[in-house]
């Protein structure tokens, strides 16, 4: 692979191929997509429906925040990390046969394990693409994957080749911070090694020369900027791009990671499914507006109807707010009433506002009840009521009770 050692000089990338660079970069796709064809078959080309490619300064906490993106994506997967797939055996076959493992066996070995059918759903690319030749063939893998949604749209192999979506996402810290953390973990593991191989007790953790020396721990920094950085830069116009702030704390980076991924289906389902749902506004949408909305409402109520207002604000003060208050503790109370304020329909609108405003969730449902009232001795009909009884649930942030 080309991405270089932290120990030596590195020409900075540009994210500009020349003619020559991307027709390279074509010839090197190009085989390891008839290599693959040819091994799988075409109609088994079977490519993860969600991509992400993760990418970050060292010490950002790629490894540490992996997880929690997966979670956040619903990925059960593990990710694909390329410096492993680089140590695989048949990785390590092609070193011992004495070849390198350049561009186009790191594009051979991934388009590979993409194919197995953990990843189906989704995976994260820990480390690719890391060079100019991988940022293209990347362009071109994902163009393969439309023309095969279009080949197979429509017929019974369709489902398998869905609309693919694919996220770059870059966890960045600033140079005096990746340097701070990377030795802290240099300290870390080193005593953590020591601690293992003192009791026997734990698995040895990876332990790089560049976590103990501050001048290479600034060398692989600055070849992250010059390299790495470029290369997902050159992607941001063509894919969805996701910047993440890793200076803070966990809890932090973890809240800026969920902002970022806020879920927009029309970016990812296919187009023909966004037209089908088209007609059911998005919750965010409705959100906007909805407090604006809900002060105009209430306002209205005091205007137009203020009798019918009244006795609603009266029948919760006197009727529903008591019984609410002896549930502050658990924030949750169950109300059951045949009142018939709420028999108007908009007395009902009334009440959800009205708790709305003052920041419970109220919901309410009316149950109705067959009530047996007298017999006709002559038919022996029974004759029934109908008895109506409305059920509010109310809840809001209860109590925390401190012990000890």
């Amino acid at each position: 692979m080309s991405a270089a050692s932290p120990s030596t000089p590195e020409k900075p990338v540009t994210s500009k191929l020349s003619d020559l660079e991307i027709k390279d970069a074509h010839l090197i796709f190009q085989s390891a997509w008839e290599e693959l064809e040819e091994a799988m078959g075409r109609e088994n080309l079977r490519f993860p429906k969600e991509i992400i490619l993760l990418g970050g300064a060292p010490g950002s906490g790629k490894g540490t925040n992996t997880a929690f993106i997966s979670k956040t994506r619903g990925l059960t997967c593990p990710p694909i990390v390329i410096s492993a797939l680089l140590d695989s055996p048949e990785a390590k076959r092609l070193k011992d046969a004495g070849a390198m493992v350049g561009d186009r066996e790191v594009m051979g070995l991934l388009l590979r394990e993409l194919m197995k059918p953990a990843y189906r759903d989704g995976v994260i690319l820990d480390g690719f693409p890391r060079t100019r030749v991988q940022v293209e063939c990347l362009k071109m893998l994902v163009d393969r994957m439309h023309q095969l949604r279009r080949e197979f749209y429509g017929t019974p192999l369709g489902i398998h080749f869905r609309q693919p979506t694919i996220h770059i996402m870059v966890l960045f810290v600033d140079e005096k911070e990746s340097i701070a953390r990377q030795l802290k973990r240099g300290r870390e593991t080193r005593q953590h090694n020591e601690e293992v191989l003192r009791t026997g007790v734990g698995t040895l953790m990876e332990d790089r020369p560049t976590d103990h020396d501050e001048a290479l721990a600034q060398r692989r920094y600055r070849v992250f900027k010059e390299q790495t950085w470029d290369a997902l830069q050159s992607l941001k116009e063509i894919f969805h791009y996701h910047f993440i702030n890793a200076q803070g704390a966990i809890n932090e980076v973890e809240q800026n990671i969920l902002n970022e991924l806020e879920y927009q289906s029309t970016l990812e389902l296919d187009p023909k499914t966004v037209d089908r749902l088209r007609g059911v506004p998005v919750a965010s949408q409705l959100i906007v507006h909805a407090r604006q909305e809900l002060v105009k409402r209430l306002d209205g109520y005091e205007f137009d109807q203020p009798e019918l207002f009244a006795r609603v604000i009266a029948f919760i003060e006197y009727k529903i707010m008591p019984i609410v208050k002896r549930h502050a503790i658990s924030g949750s109370a169950h109300i059951n009433t045949e009142d018939t304020t709420l028999d108007d329909p908009q007395a009902l609108v009334m009440l959800i506002d009205v708790f709305s405003e003052r920041g419970y969730h109220a919901t309410v449902d009316l149950h109705k009840i067959e009530v047996p009232e007298k017999i006709d001795l002559a038919t022996g009909m029974i004759q029934c009521r109908t008895k109506k009884v409305f059920r509010i649930q109310i809840r809001f942030q209860g109590s925390e009770i401190r012990r000890g």
